[in-house]
């Protein structure tokens, strides 16, 4: 499942994001890159733990668990703490797979990468190139939000970031481990719950919402790790 999730981040957020990048420390990109993934990247990142990093990134997590879209797709058991990167003219990353299982820096937890998300922070039109392509079976998808959006999609995906030709991406980017590890389960259980959303709505307090209702959780009761 390949889903955008809308205004994660104000406008107001997205520009304090700004200014505390202005400010950071960025170092090579590939200092978080596995073997394969060091040889196609060329980007910046901001240091990991560095208190911007980890102002953006509370900001961030603290959206997403407010966001009911995010949880719905999600279904989160795990979140990585938000890394952010800088694409300039001529910086790219090409076709990769991110890592299986991500290592918290500094603590002995991991995390198992069931979906992928990347958080765009600069406007679209503040730069040329830099679209995310993500390949799946039913072919490549180029995608390039606004700032302040994200897009949501499975970590097991054949994925890359088209050269800039002008102006900076900004952007971050993170994983999370889910309740429910396989795709195609979290995709029924979305459009499951979706659809519980809309019975709810157009007819309120009717049988049916509680008739699926009781499908989801008994369908989410045997697939979720936790």
């Amino acid at each position: 499942m390949l889903l955008p999730i809308r205004q994660v981040l104000s406008e107001a957020q997205v520009a304090r994001c700004h200014e505390l990048m202005a400010r950071a420390e960025w170092v090579d990109g590939r200092v978080t890159a596995g073997h394969q993934s060091a040889l196609a990247k060329d980007n910046r990142q901001i240091s990991e733990g560095s208190p911007a990093a980890r102002e953006m990134g509370e900001a961030i997590l603290a959206a997403l668990e407010r966001h009911a879209l995010f949880i719905s797709a999600a279904l989160p058991l795990r979140v990585f703490p938000p890394l952010f990167n800088r694409y300039e003219e001529g910086m790219t990353f090409g076709a990769h797979v991110d890592n299986a299982i991500r290592q918290v820096t500094g603590t002995p937890y991991r995390i198992r990468t069931d979906l992928s998300a990347t958080l765009f922070l600069s406007r679209p039109e503040e730069y040329d190139g830099g679209e995310l392509v993500v390949d799946d079976t039913y072919g490549s998808h180029s995608v390039k939000l606004p700032a302040g959006d994200m897009i949501l999609y499975p970590a097991t995906s054949l994925h890359r970031v088209n050269p800039v030709t002008r102006g900076i991406r900004f952007a971050s980017f993170f994983w999370i481990q889910s309740m429910v590890r396989e795709d195609s389960h979290r995709t029924l259980l979305f459009d499951l719950d979706m659809a519980i959303t809309q019975v709810n709505q157009a007819l309120p307090g009717h049988a049916a919402g509680v008739a699926l209702t009781c499908c989801y959780h008994n369908l989410l009761r045997q697939w979720a790790d936790a």
